[in-house]
């Protein structure tokens, strides 16, 4: 994996590894404490955004539809001035439960999805303020059969 980072001990690039790490380990309540009080999770594709204690959905519903969920970093990119991550990366995993979306329910599938994702963060006093997630969807709606 990639870094461009002018500082390797960068606290920001420490706080988005841990929150990948805790979503990996699908800990719901672990990846809502790392946003701030008004910090929002915004699933672009999906176009719904998350506060609060619903921040931790996206967990909770990509746990259920794939149980093996592994999200492989390519490239991350740390800009200190702007305290902003961005991270290239990709969805991984088989889809073997019901995968809840806003549109509707897609039921499992059965199939494996390796799926690209571009995440943008925002970062405040040491929390996260926003969380955009750029998921290709189509691409992962054609993994699972969908297309």
């Amino acid at each position: 994996m990639k870094s461009s980072v002018i500082n390797p001990n960068s606290a920001n690039e420490t706080l988005i590894r841990e929150l990948y790490r805790i979503a990996e380990e699908q800990d719901t309540q672990g990846f809502v404490d790392l946003f701030a009080e008004d910090g929002y999770f915004w699933d672009v594709s999906a176009g719904t955004k998350y506060y609060g204690q619903d921040i931790g959905k996206t967990v909770d519903v990509y746990a259920t539809a794939f149980p093996d969920m592994h999200r492989e970093l390519y490239d991350l990119y740390v800009l200190e001035s702007e305290n902003t991550v961005v991270v290239e990366l990709s969805l991984n995993g088989t889809h073997k439960g019901p995968l809840e979306l806003p549109s509707g329910t897609i039921p499992a599938t059965n199939k494996t999805m390796q799926t690209p994702c571009c995440d943008v963060f925002k970062i405040e006093n040491g929390k996260i303020k926003s969380f955009h997630c750029y998921t290709a969807a189509t691409i992962l709606l054609g993994q699972l059969g969908i297309f």
